[in-house]
């Protein structure tokens, strides 16, 4: 059965998209397209991500959405698809605040257990300016916000890449990595399922073969292999 006609299964679903660092919600326009295309409403949120710290961020998005309380009860499940940073929004955020009819999540490139390159780069000044707050928290350590957040409870895939087009950043990072994060360390304990596609960390979140697995898990609970 093809992925168009298992979608038509999600006309009363919601997808709330969170982009990642330096990224804006443009960045997931292509898959605001895509999940639109295949019968599902979508929330696409914008925020500030280099001006504070994760746990302000998660405030700004909480307020978001609750903006948009009337459409997220309106629908039979709310989904979340994030890249990179939103992620760890996101697993933040559902400890607290985890909608009623909350749904299916998908994570691309998640920095699930930190990533070295925090750990090799916090300390320069170009990189505390480049990243604000949140690229001081986002490291592999045991006091790091992704680390101290634990195991998921909810029905979580999520898709690592293991193409890189930053060598800089693929040197810093020991094995499999999509330029900005670990294979390895995209996967967090709990989750449903995980598969790897040959993409890098900056365009994951727009290539065709990634927004099929994003519909395909958010309908069926798994990746399509």
């Amino acid at each position: 059965m093809s992925i168009s006609i298992l979608s038509l299964r999600a006309n009363d679903d919601c997808v709330i998209l969170l982009h990642g660092l330096l990224r804006s919600s443009s960045s997931m326009k292509p898959l605001e397209r895509y999940l639109l295309k295949h019968g599902f409403k979508v929330i696409n949120i914008d925020y500030p991500s280099r001006k504070f710290p994760i746990e302000i961020l998660v405030k700004k998005i909480a307020e978001q959405i609750q903006a948009k309380e009337k459409e997220i009860k309106a629908a039979n499940k709310v989904h979340f698809v994030t890249h990179s940073l939103g992620g760890i929004i996101t697993r933040w955020y559902l400890k607290d605040n985890r909608p009623k009819n909350l749904g299916r999540v998908v994570m691309l490139g998640p920095p699930n257990q930190g990533s070295e390159i925090v750990d090799r780069l916090k300390t320069y000044r170009w990189y505390q300016w480049l990243t604000g707050p949140v690229g001081q928290q986002l490291g592999t350590d045991s006091a790091s916000v992704p680390n101290q957040l634990g195991s998921v409870d909810f029905e979580l895939g999520v898709i690592a890449g293991n193409k890189s087009i930053a060598p800089v950043g693929s040197w810093l990072i020991p094995g499999e990595d999509d330029g900005r994060v670990a294979v390895n360390r995209a996967k967090v304990d709990g989750m449903s399922d995980f598969i790897v596609l040959p993409h890098s960390h900056a365009v994951i979140m727009s290539r065709k073969t990634v927004m099929e697995q994003v519909v395909y898990f958010l309908i069926n609970g798994k990746f399509r292999r």
